[in-house]
């Protein structure tokens, strides 16, 4: 990395290693690869999902072994910062500039997607992004068109194009608002044919497209075109005048605004998920804050984001609370009652929006709940499908902030016209896009407490979850099994949904600010599954009051506070809710040297029967599982609990799983997977009418009927 280039940038990040690159050994779509990457990785210059690069090199067809000419591009839908050559499409370019032929204008424009698929030349490509014209119909090897903050910022202002000519004395050129493709595409071409020389493109209000002749020129091109717009930015944000007209109140302290959020957020996530189950996501980074106590907030936010891939994400604009920092949030009904006319007229708004600017074959309206949720004082709630997507429209409306407090810093902002923005929200290859994605699965806008899922049953009852879209939480008093528990999910699911924390569960505090923590990172709660356990088998005559005590802190104790805690969680949200106590044939069935372990479970299976009947008329529903001699990977199994089995039952420890399969119906061993699978026929949408429920899965233990 040269350290000294690296220094000249102060508003974007200069990542580029000439050892990496020189290993790619002159493989220009490896460096396209490259470059994407380093590009994707700074949230200043480009946003997830957003903007595309390309590559031109001569390859040979395959079909004719002759050379010709091949546009490698980021294909629909992928992201700069995660890119592989899985996500490039490669398509011919004589092909992609024959396609001027047969174009028939601009009201047949959506067509020519179609005739992507007859230029392909890699048949392993990516579905090619609309923007493909784009960068075939410009002649440069090395293309980047990325959506940066200050670029935008300057695109979005009203005297954005003067201000582009005299900053860059006519070098980058102007095109225009104007949805993209073909006919975008063609305006590119003649944009640089009428301004020859020029070393890259302003797009009105979208974004910006820069070139070169190698990877690394096109990659310090882009980085110094976007310094240079930083700059000029940085010459007038906050010195001309005050940013968004100053502060209108103050933001609550840290912990003060983390408060008011866990009070809120599980009924915002309740109101916004009116149309399907939502995930929330918070934040009171300092920009947000700047943005939501000033005076400009309401005018600024009424007019909605300018880039088409920010409101694509966050909606056209934002749902404006109007409550005051401090606002009184501990009376969840009388907040709900004070939420709902805002929450319908923002859903009659938005209905309005759909009926003024709809086409006779736009798709029909979708969800009309906001996405950004601005709490002045406190901060941003976004809600989405899911945590990933909640957190990147955060992460999107951040960036719409800043570009307005660039545009209007230097000018005034301008938003784009509702029926432009319309015109892209409702645009039927959108909804194309939208049709193609795969169908949710079960548990997707769902979030899931696990408690002792370091090990287990608990982590397989928490990889189930996930597996079938879930959110999961994970905790347990083991810290070190509980990391190496954390990082197996997280690789398999990813960061975003999953959720690691140390938990005592017979330490109410613990519990509540656990379930603080769950609210602040994913909005709520849907399930609760209480797993925390731990085994003493002694005679009578050997069992302590400790072991007694011990026992009954966790088993009983433990599903009571941690169901309490989430009950108020549930309530506040509105809608059904799972609690699911894995328990034990214990319950059930009496035994040698297990009086104390016996009767806790036998009290976690009542209480669990007298949650349920309480509960149900909340749509609450809790049920029990009961499993036995589940031996693999058990935490309990570790210590006295297999020698106390052994011997009541006058065996050897290692006869142990012989045995308890032996006397079972099935002749079954029983493993964690089949007590996740139990868990999830409880929670997984097939017995939403069931509460109160025993299933055994025991292999089948005739003592332990429950009928």
């Amino acid at each position: 990395m040269n350290e000294a280039l690296k220094k000249e940038f102060n508003h974007v990040s200069y990542l580029w290693d000439d050892k990496v690159a020189e290993s790619f050994q002159g493989d220009e779509v490896a460096l396209l690869i490259y470059r994407s990457n380093l590009l994707g990785n700074d949230l200043r210059i480009t946003n997830y999902g957003g903007g595309n690069t390309s590559v031109k090199i001569t390859a040979l067809d395959p079909l004719t072994a002759k050379p010709t000419e091949v546009m490698w591009i980021k294909g629909s839908g992928g992201d700069l910062s995660s890119l592989k050559k899985s996500g490039l499409a490669a398509l011919y370019m004589d092909r992609l500039l024959a396609l001027k032929n047969v174009y028939r204008g601009l009201e047949f424009e959506d067509e020519m997607v179609d005739f992507f698929n007859h230029c392909i030349y890699d048949l392993n490509s990516k579905a090619p992004s609309i923007d493909t014209p784009l960068h075939a119909f410009l002649p440069f090897k090395h293309i980047d068109h990325l959506h940066p903050d200050a670029a935008i910022a300057i695109a979005a202002a009203k005297n954005g194009k003067q201000i582009n000519q005299e900053l860059f004395n006519g070098k980058i050129g102007w095109v225009d608002w104007q949805r993209p493709g073909f006919d975008l595409g063609l305006k590119l071409a003649e944009c640089l044919a009428e301004n020859p020389g020029i070393k890259g493109i302003m797009l009105g209000g979208h974004g910006l497209f820069t070139w070169g002749d190698t990877a690394y020129e096109s990659y310090i091109n882009t980085l110094e075109v976007i310094e240079k717009y930083a700059l000029y930015l940085e010459q007038y944000i906050g010195i001309t005048k005050p940013v968004f007209g100053g502060e209108q109140c103050v933001s609550l302290p840290a912990a003060d605004r983390k408060k008011q959020a866990v009070l809120l957020a599980p009924i915002l996530r309740g109101l916004s998920s009116s149309h399907q189950k939502m995930v929330g996501h918070f934040t009171d980074d300092n920009r947000v804050l700047e943005f939501v106590n000033s005076h400009d907030l309401q005018r600024l936010a009424a007019m909605g984001t300018s880039c088409p891939d920010h409101f694509l994400r966050t909606k056209i604009a934002p749902l404006v609370l109007n409550f005051s920092p401090d606002e009184d949030l501990t009376n969840a009904a009388v907040v709900k009652e004070k939420l709902v006319p805002l929450f319908n007229q923002y859903r009659d708004n938005y209905s309005k929006y759909y009926e003024d600017h709809k086409h006779f074959n736009s798709p029909a309206i979708r969800d009309a709940n906001p996405v950004i949720i601005l709490y002045p004082g406190v901060g941003m709630f976004s809600f989405a499908k899911d945590k990933s997507t909640a957190r990147i429209a955060a992460e999107f409306y951040t960036n719409a902030i800043n570009v307005m407090k660039g545009a209007e810093a230097v000018s005034e902002y301008i938003s784009l016209p509702l029926q432009e923005a319309f015109n892209i929200e409702y645009w039927l290859l959108e909804e194309a896009k939208l049709q193609r994605m795969p169908k949710a699965k079960s548990l997707s806008g769902k979030i899931a407490l696990v408690t002792g899922s370091a090990g287990g049953i608990g982590k397989s009852i928490a990889q189930k979850l996930a597996e079938e879209g879930a959110c999961i939480v994970l905790t347990d008093l083991n810290q070190e099994r509980l990391q190496e528990a954390n990082a197996e999910l997280q690789n398999k699911f990813g960061k975003d949904a999953v959720l690691s924390l140390e938990l005592d569960v017979t330490q109410p505090l613990q519990i509540k600010a656990a379930f603080a923590a769950i609210v602040l990172a994913f909005g709520g709660i849907d399930m609760v599954v209480n797993n925390a356990g731990i085994s003493i088998s002694k005679p009578i005559a050997d069992t302590t009051l400790a072991d007694w005590d011990l026992l009954t802190d966790i088993l009983v104790k433990g599903q009571f506070v941690v169901s309490q805690e989430a009950i108020k969680i549930f309530t506040h949200q509105g809608f059904d809710a799972d609690i699911v106590n894995i328990v034990s044939k214990n319950a059930l069935v009496s035994g040698p040297n297990n009086t104390a372990y016996g009767t806790a479970k036998a009290a976690q299976l009542h209480l669990s029967r007298l949650m349920a009947a309480e509960l149900g008329s909340a749509k609450i529903r809790v049920n029990i599982v009961n499993p036995d001699a589940v031996i693999q990977g058990s935490n309990i199994w570790a210590g006295g609990w297999a020698d106390g089995r052994a011997k009541a039952y006058g065996i050897s420890v290692d006869e142990l799983p012989s045995y308890y399969a032996k006397r079972t119906l099935l002749n079954e061993t029983i493993l964690p997977e089949d007590i996740a699978n139990a868990v999830y026929a409880f929670v997984g949408g097939l017995l939403g009418k069931s509460t109160g429920n025993v299933l055994n899965v025991d292999g089948g233990v005739a003592a332990a009927f429950v009928r």
